[in-house]
């Protein structure tokens, strides 16, 4: 007698027979991708590994056999022996996860159109623009480049290359430590608010940094200014996190006396200096698990993992809401749907790889370079 499984296997493979066309699968609603997804995992088992980030739908993260921020899911991959890794993420998460991984391991993004606005605020030829006209100035010799873990391999290599690394917004405090420790300046690419936030932490006044916007001439930065400052900030940012505003802390404080603000540091400053407490999604996931009954979180982060919170820690009698009620979530990240990752995965069964992430050779060294700097960080 045949099994469930194996009749919605069989199911599944005529269904990849008759057509792969992505087309015809976003033709298709969300929950009939359920079965097929499953199917299709049960016949490429340990070969494929499925990553999900904390600010994927719930729809796809489900499915993840691991969930975390960027950096966490690319080690953990890479631990593995999968030969696939479908990473439910956006595109620069993808490319890190090929730097990480080993020589036969191929890195799948579901949907290419899965980027992130943040990322792509700095492309690289800007960037050496902005560090031919930094040398110009004779700042090179004592500048250090620093890049956050959302941002392009070509970038992270660009770092790499020329005696800097990569950061995670858990360990920026860390990574600017270890650059002045190495030069009196830095070059932080490509979130404007992490970078100013830390340094501010650090005790470095808002006016010894600097904003250099790559659509104007010198960054619109006068040489003097350059010169003086200490930090030379990217004019990037995410376009979650920077929706969040003052006036949304303290409505939260009218509204809900005693609740406790928490948000990301992608946040802007001022946001950040009205809350109690800032943190990577890591951090934030961590204060609330360890916070006692009765504890209660407006969260300034992407609403995916907000809801998610909410209905994880409601039966320990924590109450967790966000701090904009018109929720902000990661359009880019939410492109990725059922229907992009029944495709991948169906493709797989028929032997056939759709969104290779493949980063090349000389980027890929460099980049590689900048994030095993990453290990020296003290945290």
């Amino acid at each position: 007698m045949i099994g469930l499984l194996d009749e919605v296997t069989a199911t599944a493979v005529e269904t990849v027979a008759d057509s792969c066309s992505l087309d015809n699968y976003l033709a298709q609603p969300d929950h009939t991708m359920d079965a097929r997804i499953a199917a299709a995992r049960e016949i490429l088992g340990k070969d494929v590994v499925l990553l999900g980030h904390h600010y994927q739908r719930d729809e796809v993260i489900r499915f993840a056999d691991y969930t975390g921020d960027s950096y966490k899911l690319s080690k953990v991959a890479c631990e593995t022996d999968s030969k696939y890794m479908i990473f439910c993420g956006v595109h620069f998460m993808a490319e890190t996860a090929d730097v990480l991984a080993k020589p036969w391991q191929q890195v799948i993004l579901p949907d290419l159109n899965a980027g992130c606005s943040m990322a792509d605020m700095a492309e690289i030829g800007q960037v050496e623009d902005c560090w031919d006209s930094l040398e110009r100035a004779g700042l090179t010799g004592d500048l250090i480049p620093l890049t956050y873990m959302n941002s392009a391999a070509a970038i992270k290599a660009f770092c790499g290359e020329r005696g800097g690394l990569v950061c995670t917004s858990s360990n920026a405090r860390g990574a600017f430590e270890w650059a002045f420790a190495r030069a009196g300046k830095i070059l932080f690419l490509p979130d404007q608010h992490l970078g100013r936030n830390t340094a501010f932490a650090m005790g470095i006044p808002l006016n010894e940094m600097v904003v250099w916007d790559p659509y104007q001439i010198n960054g619109g930065v006068s040489p003097d200014r350059l010169k003086a400052a200490k930090v030379i900030l990217w004019k990037g940012h995410c376009s979650v996190h920077q929706r969040f505003l003052p006036e949304h802390v303290d409505r939260v404080r009218a509204n809900y006396p005693g609740m406790q603000v928490i948000v990301h540091p992608e946040c802007r400053w001022e946001v950040c200096q009205k809350a109690d407490a800032i943190g990577s999604t890591e951090r934030i996931i961590e204060v609330i698990e360890k916070a006692p009954e009765g504890s209660s979180f407006a969260v300034g982060t992407e609403i995916h993992l907000v809801n998610r919170m909410a209905k994880r820690f409601a039966p320990l009698g924590k109450k967790v809401i966000t701090l904009d009620d018109a929720g902000c979530l990661c359009t880019t990240m939410y492109r990725i749907s059922p229907q992009h990752l029944a495709w991948a995965l169906e493709n797989l069964v028929e032997n056939r790889v759709v969104n290779r992430i493949h980063v090349d050779d000389d980027v890929k060294h460099w980049a590689k370079v900048a994030l095993d700097r990453m290990l020296e960080i003290r945290v």
